[in-house]
């Protein structure tokens, strides 16, 4: 690819409107998690830029601000809003049920092994026991998914 190529090429992508809702919804719910973090726990926290889990999902808000915006351009009978779609549904499942059940193991495997450690048999490092979401967790990052893509999308 040449420079100009390259150019045209980041152009495009700084332009697209698509990328742009997909990108400010998941900023926006990170960004609603860690207000809500130092709210709660008086401090400030860079974990939590870039962690999984909580209200309201990141994972839901981007892919389904990413179908919602491609269903706004493409149509909503359209072959690829019906990829997009199905892959939002697939990530959201994914968001709230296996992640989710990897949370609970993580949760009893801790417990497991602060028991092992105060026996002091083992000394263990924590898992992160927070990647999963509720169902209401990843509803509430759809619908700000979709209200951003709306609102990006109709700028």
């Amino acid at each position: 690819m040449q420079l100009e190529e390259t150019h045209y090429f980041f152009r495009e992508v700084a332009q697209n409107r698509v990328v742009w809702a997909s990108f400010c919804s998941w900023g926006m719910s990170q960004g609603i998690k860690i207000f809500s973090g130092i709210i709660k726990n008086k401090r400030f926290d860079f974990k939590w830029l870039l962690s999984t889990g909580g209200m309201p999902s990141a994972h839901s808000a981007g892919v389904s601000s990413l179908a919602t915006s491609v269903g706004l351009y493409a149509g909503f009978n359209s072959l690829v809003f019906a990829i997009t779609a199905i892959f939002a549904l697939i990530i959201m499942f994914d968001a709230q049920g296996l992640r989710r059940m990897t949370g609970r193991q993580a949760v009893l495997l801790n417990r497991i092994a602060e028991d092992i450690y105060l026996k002091h048999e083992v000394k263990q490092d924590r898992l992160i026991e927070l990647i999963g979401h509720t169902p209401i967790e990843v509803f509430m990052g759809a619908v700000l998914g979709i209200l951003v893509a709306i609102l990006v999308v109709s700028l």
